[in-house]
C-alpha cells in the first residue's frame, strides 16, 4: 500500500484526536493530584531527598527519560536535581534476576538504596506487575513515599502506594504516552521552583 495516502491521514487525525481526548478527561480527574504530587517531589528535594523511577518495557523507557531529566535539566537552568532510574544497571537487574528472581530487580535496588524522604516513581500499565508490587512494598518498609503512574483502573498496585495517577484508559500506548506527559508536568513544576530558589537559575531553554 501506497504511504501518505487518505487512510493514512485518517488514521493518524483519528489517533491524535483520540490521544487528545484522552488527555482532556485526564485533566479533569488528575490536574489536582498531578500539581500535589509536584509539591512533594519538591518537597523531598527541598529536604534532600532523591528520587527513584521505575518500570518495565516502554515504562521503563519512560523512567529513565524522567530520571533524565531531573539530573540534567528540563527547561530551565537550575542545579541538578537527585534522581536515578532502576532500570539502567545491566549488571544489578541481570544478577538480581539470576539470583533472586526478576520479581526482586526493583525491590532490591529499593532497599539497598531509598531512604525515608525518597520519592519512588512506578510506571506501569496494567499495576499488576509483580517486580513494581514488590517495589512499592519495599518502599514502604524503608519509609519512602511512593507514586504509580497506571492505567486499566490501576490493578493491585493502586492500593499500594502512597498516590496514584490513574489515566483513564486500557491501551497501553496511549496510557505511556500520557504517563510521560504527566512526568514532564511534574518535572515542568519542579524544574521552575529548583530555578527560582537556584542562583545560577532562570534561563529556559
Amino acid at each position: 500500500m501506497k504511504a501518505g495516502g487518505p487512510l493514512d491521514e485518517a488514521t493518524a487525525r483519528d489517533g491524535l484526536l483520540a490521544l487528545s481526548r484522552l488527555a482532556a478527561r485526564t485533566a479533569e480527574t488528575l490536574s489536582q493530584e498531578i500539581e500535589g504530587v509536584a509539591a512533594l517531589v519538591c518537597r523531598s528535594l527541598e529536604g534532600g531527598g532523591r528520587l527513584f523511577f521505575c518500570g518495565n518495557g516502554g515504562s521503563a523507557a519512560d523512567a529513565q527519560h524522567l530520571a533524565a531529566e531531573y539530573v540534567v535539566r528540563f527547561q530551565w537552568d537550575r542545579r541538578p536535581l537527585p534522581a536515578l532510574a532502576l532500570t539502567t544497571d545491566s549488571s544489578v537487574l541481570t544478577a538480581g534476576a539470576n539470583d533472586l528472581g526478576f520479581e526482586q530487580v526493583f525491590a532490591r535496588q529499593v532497599r539497598a538504596l531509598a531512604r525515608e524522604g525518597d520519592v519512588l516513581f512506578l510506571h506501569s500499565t496494567s499495576g499488576e506487575s509483580p517486580n513494581l508490587l514488590l517495589a512499592a512494598q519495599a518502599a514502604r518498609e524503608v519509609g519512602a513515599t511512593t507514586v504509580a503512574l497506571l492505567a486499566r483502573g490501576g490493578g493491585r498496585l493502586r492500593e499500594r502506594v502512597d498516590h496514584a495517577l490513574v489515566v483513564p484508559t486500557d491501551v497501553t500506548a496511549r496510557a505511556q504516552e500520557l504517563h510521560l506527559a504527566i512526568g514532564h508536568l511534574i518535572c515542568q513544576i519542579v524544574d521552575r521552583s529548583a530555578a527560582g530558589g537556584d542562583q545560577e537559575g532562570g534561563a529556559a531553554r
